[in-house]
């Protein structure tokens, strides 16, 4: 719409319709009869600061000039205070304002507007309301077709709450109307009013809500009180702070701390500004930079150019440096060739360029050297693991053949043996002891076939199989690489990790392993393999068969008193900040506590006793500054506690019917007890103990082969008609099976029916058939040893075992004596005594 102002036609845009209501109502009073709902009626969200618009300057002159009565009806506003001079539309909706409405615009129209102190509340009492606020006159009151009352007011003079004279029906207060002072006339207040133009032009000219012809509005206003007045009311600040302005009574004050609202508005508003200018600026950056790019690309096209130069002539100057296969390097070529025809933002580049970047970091032909020093490598393997001779002396064979030849496909090497022998701590040694890298992949639970052979790359997450990345992780294509528990490895619907290993593993093919993500062949030939499992008997048959097998078989007692000494003793010392104390710990109490308080083929649970020990000579120093020059046996018992373990039990068998056996389990060897007892029946055999098929097959061999010897054995062949035979092998929850105890069954069997007792001091361990033979079992060491850990003095042996138990040092078996047979018959008469 177009108004004259001043001789000027300006077009406005009216953002707050209170301006526009008090402008045209000054300049044309027909105004009034206006549909003030669709001119006016907009949200507080939808206006924003601050198009000023005045009132005719001409109006001023007769606000102080009002007369305003003592009492007033009171009109309280939640959101916004009413200045002198400012035209507001209001819509009245509670039920007390509407009174107070209707009785004003039935007498005089006017009306005491006051803010309320919290905006929140519904229905204010007088504590509630401001004691300053601004008679208004109702300038216009509209009915809306909704039912509810919006007035058009305008604030003529402000006034001080002396009384609340009514509370009902609506507020009612005695008044006193507060004088406005004359503005000043010097230099100094004319430059505030020329600040408070120029800070709200500022305003207006960084909010893009607002349109530019506001600030041309502000320079047209003449009169200082309008200025402040008008500013005051449309600033976009808190309600305290508005109703502050009001309550000031100088007009320099006032201008005062407007200034300071619209300093602190401005800085806001160009915080604002700047925000969306960076914004903008960045996505305007972005969209430009695309364009460009999209440009350059097609261009460099055409000139056979590039759009990521610098990245690629990077690769191609490692490639150039690079030692590898021919086949290697053509297809590196075409995937530089690739690279350089794709734009970085493409969903391929990444795929293509992490690939190239895998075939620049693997080493290819890049092999450490290896050191021919046996004498060396020997006096290394040594001071790392006490005994071990088989492995060690494998290890320095491989060197010697390295030495003479020069070159030779490693071997695949398998550690078989109960835990915590040092299977995998002797493969660091290893490659400490050649001079090579060491890398350790643990296989269990593995049950990917990914996690060897590496995924498609064009799959999202795509990575090279374990082996590879091994590789090129230690930089040396000939390490020493130790798969750790590898007859742990899972099978299931995801595929076998054990089916992928064949080719691994297989000295004939893994100088041409294929990996899926660097989809071409890898030379694994020159790569010392070291598998290392508990059993053997979980290893996939075909891979089992591509294994040197090597069986490291459990400690004795004196090797692991030796092992304590020089290795477990030291490292607990210094892992407990004792190693410059000179306590000893002698081999009579080593030999205790292995003895008392383990029960391994390993040294892992000897090694936590020692800690245990450390942790009480560390609190000891703690507490008396002082530590005793050894650790004798009663402080092991104070430590520890009493023995878990005792060997009394299994030295003698008071009874007929009991035999001791010899078992192997993955942790090591074992003693057990067959137990056989009579009862009257109808010659039924009972087996418990959570036996396996194969070891009851044993219990009813054994008592065929007696029922068929009777009258040889001098038995009462009457009794396997009428006596039922219970055989129990404790403990009952621990799962056993097996032939190795076929002997044992016997003879606990012939035992009870014939009343002898079992030797005491004796085990045995062996297979038998129907014909009376006794038959070769396996784990010979592991058996002996826990015989001997036992105290057991005697063990009855298939003949065919003795160069088994003549691999065992003579010295861990001294005192023990061995019977090798052939025949059961042989058996009995050494085991049964009257």
């Amino acid at each position: 719409m177009g108004i004259k102002l001043d001789n000027t036609v300006l077009r406005l845009y009216i953002y707050r319709p209170a301006n526009l209501c008090g402008y045209l109502i000054s300049k044309n009073p027909k105004v009034m009869d206006m549909d003030f709902k669709q001119l006016f009626m907009r949200s507080e969200d939808d206006m924003d600061f601050l198009p000023i618009i005045p009132l005719n300057e001409s109006d001023e002159d007769s606000l102080n000039g009002i007369e305003v009565p003592e009492e007033i009806p009171l009109l309280p506003l939640r959101n916004t205070v009413l200045f002198p001079g400012v035209v507001l539309p209001i819509t009245v909706g509670r039920d007390k304002s509407i009174k107070a409405v209707n009785e004003a615009y039935k007498g005089d129209k006017l009306i005491g507007v006051v803010a309320q102190k919290d905006s929140n509340v519904e229905e204010p009492s007088i504590r509630d309301l401001e004691s300053i606020g601004t008679v208004a006159r109702i300038v216009k009151l509209i009915k809306m077709p909704d039912g509810g009352t919006t007035i058009i007011i305008q604030g003529k003079s402000r006034f001080l709450i002396e009384t609340i004279l009514e509370q009902d029906p609506f507020f009612k207060a005695k008044i006193k109307k507060l004088e406005e002072e004359d503005p000043p006339k010097d230099e100094d207040f004319s430059a505030y009013v020329s600040n408070i133009k120029d800070l709200a032009a500022e305003i207006v000219h960084l909010s893009p809500n607002i349109p530019s012809e506001a600030s041309i509005i502000l320079k047209n206003i003449e009169n200082p009180a309008f200025l402040i007045h008008f500013v005051s009311s449309n600033l976009n600040t808190d309600l305290k702070d508005k109703q502050r302005l009001l309550e000031l009574n100088q007009i320099r004050q006032r201008a005062d701390l407007l200034m300071q609202l619209l300093q602190k508005e401005l800085q806001f508003a160009e915080l604002k500004n700047k925000v969306t200018t960076k914004t903008r600026t960045e996505i305007d950056k972005q969209q430009r930079e695309y364009f460009l790019q999209q440009q350059l690309k097609s261009i460099k096209e055409e000139l056979g150019g590039d759009t990521n130069s610098q990245e690629i002539k990077e690769m191609q100057k490692k490639a150039d440096t690079k030692k590898w296969p021919e086949a290697a390097k053509e297809l590196f070529k075409k995937g530089i060739e690739k690279l350089e025809r794709m734009h970085p933002s493409t969903p391929d580049y990444s795929v293509v360029y992490n690939h190239l970047d895998l075939m620049l970091d693997l080493p290819w032909e890049d092999y450490t050297e290896d050191h021919y020093d046996l004498r060396k490598a020997k006096k290394t393997l040594d001071n790392d693991h006490y005994g071990m001779n088989k492995i060690k002396e494998r290890i320095l064979e491989y060197l010697a053949v390295l030495k003479l030849k020069g070159d030779m496909k490693s071997p695949i090497l398998c550690f078989v043996g109960p835990p915590g022998i040092g299977k995998t701590s002797l493969g660091r040694s290893i490659a400490t002891a050649i001079g090579r890298k060491y890398v350790r992949l643990s296989f269990g639970g593995l049950h990917d076939e990914s996690e060897i052979r590496g995924h498609r790359k064009t799959y999202i997450g795509a990575m090279p199989g374990r082996i590879l990345q091994s590789i090129r992780k230690v930089k040396s294509s000939n390490p020493v690489m130790i798969l750790d528990e590898i007859d742990k490895v899972g099978n299931d619907f995801r595929g076998d990790p054990s089916s992928a290993l064949l080719e691994v593993l297989d000295p004939e093919q893994n100088n041409s392993f294929y990996d899926n993500y660097l989809e071409m062949e890898y030379d694994l030939s020159k790569v010392l393999f070291i598998a290392t499992a508990n059993n053997i008997q979980n290893i996939q048959p075909a891979l089992r068969d591509r294994l040197e097998i090597i069986d490291l078989s459990g400690y004795a007692v004196e090797e692991k008193v030796e092992i304590a000494k020089r290795h477990l003793v030291p490292k607990q010392k210094e892992m407990h900040g004792l190693k410059g104390f000179g306590f000893k710990i002698s081999d009579k109490v080593l030999e205790k506590i292995i003895q008392d308080y383990t029960r391994e083929s390993g040294v892992r649970e000897l090694d936590r006793h020692l800690a245990a020990i450390m942790r009480y000579q560390a609190k000891e120093l703690a507490l008396k500054d002082r530590l005793k020059d050894s650790i004798a046996t009663a402080d092991i018992e104070k430590v520890m506690g009493k023995p878990r373990y005792s060997n009394d039990i299994y030295k003698t068998a008071n009874m007929p019917g009991v035999a001791v056996g010899l078992a192997w389990t993955y942790v090591g060897g074992d003693i057990l007890f067959i137990e056989t007892s009579l009862s009257d029946g109808k010659g039924e055999l009972r087996l418990t103990g959570n036996l396996g098929n194969v070891m009851k097959e044993s219990a009813s061999t054994a008592l065929t082969y007696l029922q068929a010897n009777a009258k040889k054995y001098k038995l009462d062949s009457t009794l396997f008609e009428k006596k039922n035979i219970h055989i129990h092998v404790p403990e009952g929850a621990v799962p056993k099976d097996g032939p190795s105890a076929g002997i044992t069954m016997m003879t606990a069997i012939a035992s009870a029916l014939t009343g002898k007792r079992v030797k005491p001091f004796l085990a045995m361990t062996g297979e038998i058939t129907l014909r009376g033979q006794v038959l070769p079992v396996g784990g010979i060491k592991e058996k002996v040893l826990a015989a001997k850990r036992a105290g057991l003095k005697e063990i009855v042996l298939c003949w065919q075992n003795e160069k088994d138990v003549q691999e065992i040092d003579s010295a861990f078996i001294k005192g023990m004596k061995f019977n090798y047979v052939k025949t059961m018959s042989q058996v009995l008469e050494m085991a049964l005594v009257g």
